[in-house]
């Protein structure tokens, strides 16, 4: 069975190999982890970390936007629908 790492504790271990306090070896025997596994990690880590920097694009952003109104949308549709049949259950509870 392969063990799962979670992506926090991959980043943790990255940051200490790029901090370069301790050597490969020494950081993957203490997390008991394969050094070539870590370097995997490594890896990936430097190549989508420009990912964070970037800025969502402004049709990406009125995308969102347009979405979230419509969720509102939604949500006010549903109260007053809500509210309206609770009304009734009352109007017909009552006779």
């Amino acid at each position: 069975m392969r063990k799962r790492y979670e992506p926090a504790f991959k980043a943790k271990v990255v940051l200490e190999v790029l901090k370069e306090e301790e050597t490969l070896t020494e950081i993957a025997s203490r997390y008991e982890v394969h050094p070539n596994q870590i370097t995997r990690w490594k890896k990936e880590f430097l190549e989508r970390a420009p990912e964070i920097f970037k800025k969502k694009s402004s049709k990406e952003a009125e995308k969102a936007l347009k979405k979230e109104d419509e969720l509102y949308r939604q949500i006010g549709q549903l109260k007053v629908e809500l509210d309206w049949l609770k009304k009734k259950d009352r109007e017909l509870n009552s006779r």
